[in-house]
């Protein structure tokens, strides 16, 4: 094994900082943070596009405060409990945009009688009925029907306006319609600029169709909702659209990377791990970060480059050429040797710190209860912001 490098004199206050940590523990480079946040705002304020960004990857009220426009929002939320949670912050301008169940309805309710300015989403006519027979008349629900532009997931099918128009007619009179809503989750798989561009084309073609239609059913159908994150940062235009709804972009991850929206540089969380021992005779490094740190997710696999379970960094969050995570039991990780490194392994001792970047944020960050929040080669560690998790 080689010996591993020595840290720069500039790093060492934050080094000495993570060597005080419990490990696996989750860490959120700030100064990432704010440019990802930045750079989405920047490109949808030049094209006029409302925005309303996706909760879910961060679910924590100090990271939510940094990616709405206003105090009250307006933001997005996939779980009842993340409503919840952000309303009581005062974030009450909320889309629930998760199909609605029925047997959530008394919590929607609930919220909507405290002022929160809750809409829901639904792509069936039994899924209407029940809103239309919940909705109070004095407070109707804001309902947007879900559109699956692209066979992802859930959603109405671009082409269904009869079924669409059904489900409006199920609406009245108690609750109302409030708009179309798309998510252009194939965008996760596209391989080049030009596949996210025409993922971007089709997501707003297809709402903005159904809009167009349901208006000239009579329906005002004034919120015309898109986003992914890919998409967002590769629509060439957006008109017909109202707002855009984007999460992953806050922290971005290594599929967000191998789709080509961002950099390994971009990406602003990454799970903090200890070596807690080796099999040198197969080339393995073990952590103590294993699938309840670092999730289970393998979103890379299908993509030119297979990160394994997570790209292997140093302190300074460099990653380390030839290395990644192999595979991942309950509490180990096991780092090994690229099929495609033709580098000996680094000596990496019992007790090294490393820093391990994520497939999908998303799911990462599920794993843990807090941020500890950074700010590289200069103070350190400067905040611990709690996260909640539950739906």
């Amino acid at each position: 094994m080689l010996n591993t490098f020595p840290s720069p004199q500039g790093e060492s206050i934050l080094n000495k900082e993570l060597m005080g940590l419990p490990t696996p523990c989750l860490l959120l480079d700030q100064n990432r943070m704010k440019n990802n946040i930045r750079r989405l705002g920047k490109r949808l304020s030049h094209a006029g596009v409302g925005f309303r960004p996706h909760l879910k990857t961060a679910k924590s009220i100090e990271v939510a405060r940094r990616m709405v426009d206003r105090a009250n929002g307006p933001a997005t939320v996939s779980t009842l409990r993340e409503a919840e949670e952000f309303a009581a912050a005062g974030i009450t301008d909320l889309t629930y945009a998760v199909g609605i169940s029925p047997c959530k309805l008394s919590r929607v309710l609930s919220l909507r009688d405290q002022g929160v300015d809750l809409s829901i989403i639904l792509n069936s006519t039994e899924q209407a009925e029940a809103v239309a027979a919940a909705s109070p008349a004095n407070n109707p629900i804001p309902v947007l029907i879900e559109i699956d532009c692209d066979g992802h997931r859930s959603g109405v099918a671009p082409e269904n306006y009869e079924l669409m128009l059904a489900i409006a007619n199920r609406l009245e009179p108690s609750a109302s319609l409030h708009g179309i809503l798309a998510h252009a989750g194939e965008s996760y798989s596209a391989h080049n600029t030009r596949e996210l561009v025409e993922a971007a084309k089709n997501e707003r073609k297809s709402t903005v169709a159904a809009a167009i239609f349901m208006r000239a059913q009579g329906f005002a159908c004034p919120v015309v909702s898109v986003g992914s994150t890919p998409t967002a940062h590769f629509a060439p235009t957006y008109k017909g659209v109202t707002e855009v709804r984007a999460g992953a972009f806050v922290f971005f991850d290594l599929v967000q990377a191998g789709i080509g929206v961002c950099t390994l540089d971009d990406i602003a969380i990454s799970v903090l791990t200890t070596v807690i021992g080796h099999q040198r005779e197969k080339e393995w490094i073990i952590i103590d970060a294993g699938w309840t740190a670092l999730s289970s997710d393998r979103g890379t696999a299908n993509q030119s480059v297979d990160q394994g379970y997570g790209v292997v960094c140093d302190m300074a969050g460099r990653p380390i050429s030839g290395l990644n995570v192999v595979n991942v039991n309950q509490e180990h990780g096991v780092i090994a040797k690229r099929s495609s490194s033709s580098e000996p392994i680094p000596d990496l001792p019992i007790g090294t710190r490393l820093r391990i970047l994520p497939n999908h944020a998303c799911a990462t960050a599920d794993q843990f209860e807090k941020f500890h929040v950074i700010t590289p080669n200069k103070d350190g560690i400067i905040a611990e912001w709690p996260r909640f998790r539950g739906w």
